[in-house]
């Protein structure tokens, strides 16, 4: 995926087993941050980041959400022990990976394998991409990002977002008929 292009539309699963769609954040910045495996020591070192600085995202109305392959299970381990505010989406069989162009070569103790290369998309109200991470470089990423977020003005009224709870960026339960 590149600068310009929009997110592709997609259907996912939270840690709490939710449905998360990207019309959720229809008319509102979003950060849309891949990472490889929940509870590895890089990826807890970025969520913990993007954790710290969540309340500064929120203030501008810009939603965080992270994705990686784990299963909704390990994603809700990773987001409880870390507390971590903002969903995280199961990718299990990486259609989502696939569809922001994330996957790539990688090795470990000399083998080959396909693999979720770190990268993080900033997108508009719009859904388009005004910035591209890949890859990511984990120390100080998160703060690079909000840094450019507030270049380029990016900012949203949460009262203009009802389907979604501020303060946890998850759709809000739809209301039920008595």
């Amino acid at each position: 995926m590149k600068e310009g292009q929009k997110l592709p539309a997609f259907t996912g699963v939270d840690q709490n087993g939710a449905t998360v769609r990207l019309q959720d954040f229809a008319g509102r910045p979003l950060v849309l941050y891949f990472y490889p495996r929940a509870s590895t020591p890089g990826c807890t070192i970025e969520a913990r980041a993007f954790r710290d600085l969540y309340p500064e995202f929120q203030r501008r109305g810009i939603a965080v959400v992270g994705v990686s392959p784990d299963s909704p299970r390990a994603q809700k381990k990773f987001c409880d022990n870390q507390n971590l505010p903002f969903p995280l989406i199961a990718d299990a069989d990486r259609s989502l990976c696939q569809s922001c162009g994330v996957l790539g070569e990688k090795s470990m103790f000399g083998r080959k394998y396909e693999g979720v290369v770190r990268s993080t998309f900033l997108a508009g109200a719009d859904g388009a991409v005004l910035r591209v991470w890949s890859p990511v470089k984990i120390g100080g990423h998160a703060q690079q990002v909000l840094s450019e977020a507030e270049r380029l003005g990016l900012s949203s009224p949460a009262e203009a977002h009802p389907s979604i709870d501020p303060s946890t960026d998850r759709p809000r339960a739809p209301l039920r008929p008595r």
